[in-house]
């Protein structure tokens, strides 16, 4: 490709050369154009796509192609750069401006690999490290990179990178970054495949403390050891986590594993390691939380269920199990009948929380099939039939719950002595 007699290149780089390396999957490609102006993009058909940057989608394939550019830090938080895309930006300077060297990579279309920063031997070695001094200028990268600590489990940080990252937190970078884009990352680290490992990557930089303050306090929340051998809250957090990543939840219920012991940072010190009432003190600090990330409702909900009815929702089978009459009034706490589906979650998020535990990471969770059976007797009973049958219609609530308790004593065959 020409332009005014110049020469144009094409690279594909970051991402897609990365995963390729790996032996990973390649959704989708990323290219940076050398030595071209918008003009000429759009004068081959190329569509622009964004405000601050030069990026254009293909005509007909419609991938992302975006002119080589370099930045200039001239504020806070992740918009305040300048970007220079120009024909005379060489594609070395394009990558230099990459967070970490495993993504500053490119192959031209003679299929040679282009490397000026290393990144394939730290792909090699497993290390995330970030590609020069510019990486404390934009909070986003730090995110960004607790979000690959989490994809790539057996990579370990590079320790002058851990040491700029606690420099950002300790200059307030990290306090510009708005809501919506927190949020953003801490959901796509929940969602991969060690998301325990974004939270621990935050808080040895001292960022979790900042951005989820009421997580990074359950890490200085003991509990009773025979419990929790970890000794504290936040490791069982940890590993619940990585059991809801095990058992492929989603995106609500890992919010929701995340959330269901924030009540226990709150327990009165002289409670402590026990953690009696930590469902009721949960709400506060969950709702503060979900207030500064702008948390979405379906995953807030599901939390604020998750962290009033777990510790119940295990006991059920055993010496002091709910009686019928407890288990339908939490099935009514959580709207069964209507929503049967955030229920079913539930029961995956608490079977989670049993596995957060040391040695029983793979258990079997006895009480899920229990709630299916009583949640099965819950629905099948008719309220129109109930209602249909009553002349006095203020009685229809009372009768209701009483038909529910009924039926789910008759599917687990408890005596009414043991009701």
């Amino acid at each position: 490709m020409t332009e005014s007699g110049g020469y144009v290149q094409i690279y594909v780089v970051g991402g897609a050369i990365r995963d390729e390396l790996m032996g990973r999957a390649v959704t989708d490609r990323d290219y940076v154009v050398v030595g071209a102006t918008p003009e000429a993009l759009l004068a081959m058909g190329f569509r622009p796509i964004g405000k601050d940057f030069p990026v254009f989608l293909h005509p007909e394939t419609h991938e992302e192609y975006a002119l080589a550019r370099t930045e200039k830090k001239n504020g806070r938080g992740y918009h305040g750069f300048s970007f220079y895309a120009a024909p005379d930006v060489s594609l070395e300077e394009d990558l230099a401006r990459r967070d970490l060297t495993i993504n500053a990579m490119a192959r031209g279309e003679d299929g040679v690999l282009i490397d000026p920063f290393n990144g394939r031997a730290d792909l090699e070695a497993r290390v995330l490290r970030h590609v020069g001094a510019a990486f404390v200028e934009d909070p986003v990268r730090l995110l960004r990179l607790a979000r690959f600590a989490a994809r790539f489990g057996d990579f370990s940080l590079a320790p002058e990178t851990m040491a700029l990252m606690r420099r950002m937190v300790a200059n307030g970078e990290i306090d510009h970054l708005t809501p919506e884009r927190v949020w953003q990352e801490i959901s796509r680290g929940l969602m991969e495949a060690a998301p325990q490992r974004m939270l621990l990557v935050l808080r040895a930089c001292g960022a979790l403390a900042r951005l989820m303050p009421e997580v990074d306090a359950l890490f200085q929340t003991p509990e009773r050891t025979e419990f929790h051998p970890e000794g504290n809250t936040g490791a069982h957090t940890l590993l619940a986590l990585a059991a809801a990543a095990r058992m492929r939840l989603s995106l609500p219920a890992r919010f929701a594993t995340l959330a269901h012991d924030l009540g226990k940072a709150l327990t009165p010190a002289g409670l402590l390691p026990r953690h009696h009432g930590h469902e009721e003190r949960g709400d506060a600090p969950l709702t503060a939380l979900c207030a500064r990330l702008k948390v979405p409702a379906a995953c807030r909900e599901l939390a604020r269920l998750a962290i009033r009815q777990h510790g119940k929702m295990h006991r059920v089978g055993g010496k002091e199990a709910l009686t019928p009459g407890t288990m339908v009034r939490l099935l009514e706490a959580c709207d069964l009948k209507r929503r049967p589906e955030r229920f079913a979650e539930l029961l995956r998020v608490c079977e989670a929380d049993a596995r957060g535990r040391t040695g029983q990471e793979d258990i079997a969770w006895p009480p899920r099939e229990i709630w299916q059976k009583a949640a099965a007797a819950f629905c099948d009973v008719d309220g129109s039939v109930i209602a249909a049958n009553l002349a006095d219609k203020t009685q229809i609530a009372d009768r209701l719950h009483m038909a529910r308790v009924a039926a789910v004593r008759a599917a687990l065959a408890v005596t009414p002595a043991d009701s």
